[in-house]
């Protein structure tokens, strides 16, 4: 009854209000005016032959977690064809640059039955997979009263959203009958998704940890490690303020022993640069910033590598890694990345966004936590001064993180069930 009431609310109140909404977001750049026929589920693009995936994700993040499985479902169906959808102009840029052959990028239309209805109906697909937890009614519904298979993909249900949803159980309940089959990022997730209304929730792993390899530019990284020549380097990355400042106390300890030592420093928000540096600086460490262009020289204690899209060298560069948003109570970033390009990675106290995966990076001896700076220092210059037990823990780090890549295999046998 819910999306009943929603559908025609939507479809009545679409030119009243809604399309003012639309213009507005047109006129801030949000929305591709050159395609925006897409959004109200007018495609120019022919659906192509054979079977059609099509996965959605709503931004940048969910939209590049899918790349490792479109690879792995064209792999397996050599005459199919993946459409992928989001909803950011910034995603859309995104995908067309990453995606395969006999992969395309659409827009997906605008949550109003009239516009989703006829988006369904152009390119009627085999499957949908729908990745993580933003529900379109109008979508939803379209897909599930042609009977199309609908999958959620990496199902995320956090506490706020649990209890939120709970006290709106029977619209959630009956959003999640649209699904055929849920998949959640954790068994916490599958547990919740069963508690509010899923008819068949399970977990088989967080697919964020099948990703692809980082991109790498090779010639930029040739001509990093030129200037950085023999050096012994570690890396901090996805750092979050006040963290910088205090690893970097640490490693002005560790320079007493090794004098050539040189930190990189990739902070979470590259825009913090310029202050990361300074506070450095003040320190009595000779920093460089790489958005000024400026070099790594023999002089160079501290690099800040404040730029966009590039953590994949850093990774490539630095064997030990530390992990930020953990020595703050921020939950901690990916360290899944990392531990694939086979580095040793360490982490603070705080990793609560990664509870599971932690659990069995540790049953695995994958990871290592440090409770404090002092921690971490000692940590890092048994790294540094043994290069057996660096590179033991790299390939733990690195056998650990492939094993978690079963996820896909796990999706694979699902979706072969509606074929």
């Amino acid at each position: 009854m819910f999306i009943k009431i929603y559908n025609f609310l939507v479809a009545v109140l679409y030119p009243l209000v809604i399309q003012g909404y639309v213009k507005k977001r047109k006129i801030c750049g949000k929305e591709d005016i050159k395609r925006f026929n897409e959004r109200v589920g007018k495609p120019k693009k022919a659906r192509p032959a054979g079977k059609l995936f099509w996965l959605h994700g709503a931004s940048v993040g969910e939209s590049v977690s899918m790349l490792p499985l479109i690879n792995k479902i064209l792999e397996t169906y050599e005459d199919a064809h993946v459409m992928v959808t989001t909803g950011t102009v910034t995603s859309a840029d995104v995908m067309q640059k990453r995606l395969p052959e006999r992969a395309f990028h659409q827009f997906i239309p605008i949550d109003n039955p009239i516009f989703t209805n006829r988006f369904v109906r152009h390119w009627h697909p085999d499957v949908v997979l729908w990745f993580e937890s933003e529900f379109w009614p109008a979508v939803l519904s379209s897909i599930s009263k042609r009977n199309i298979p609908l999958i959620l993909i990496n199902g995320r249900i956090s506490n706020k959203t649990f209890k939120r949803w709970q006290q709106f159980d029977f619209i959630c309940k009956e959003l999640l009958e649209c699904f055929t089959l849920c998949l959640g990022q954790s068994e916490e997730d599958a547990y919740r998704l069963r508690v509010l209304g899923a008819k068949d929730a399970v977990c088989l792993g967080n697919l964020k940890y099948a990703g692809l390899p980082l991109p790498i530019d090779e010639k930029v990284k040739s001509d990093l490690e030129k200037q950085i020549g023999k050096r012994k380097l570690w890396l901090i990355s996805s750092t979050h303020d006040d963290e910088e400042v205090r690893i970097a106390k640490a490693h002005k300890k560790l320079k007493e022993k090794y004098p050539d030592l040189l930190m990189i420093v990739a902070p979470r928000h590259p825009n913090r640069g310029s202050d990361i540096a300074e506070q450095i600086s003040r320190m009595g460490l000779n920093t460089a910033l790489r958005s000024k262009g400026e070099k790594i020289t023999s002089k160079i204690d501290v690099y800040v590598a404040d730029t966009i899209g590039e953590m994949g060298l850093w990774y490539e560069l630095a064997k030990i890694v530390f992990v930020g948003g953990s020595f703050v109570p921020h939950g901690g970033q990916n360290f899944i990345e990392p531990s694939r390009v086979r580095d040793t990675v360490i982490v603070g106290p705080h990793m609560h966004n990664f509870n599971e995966a932690m659990s069995r990076a540790r049953k695995a001896d994958a990871i290592i936590q440090v409770e404090t700076v002092d921690e971490l220092e000692k940590e890092v210059d048994a790294l540094l001064e043994s290069e057996s037990l660096l590179e033991a823990k790299c390939s733990l780090a690195y056998n650990w993180a492939q094993s978690e890549t079963k996820v896909l295999d796990g999706i694979m046998d699902k979706i072969k069930v509606y074929f």
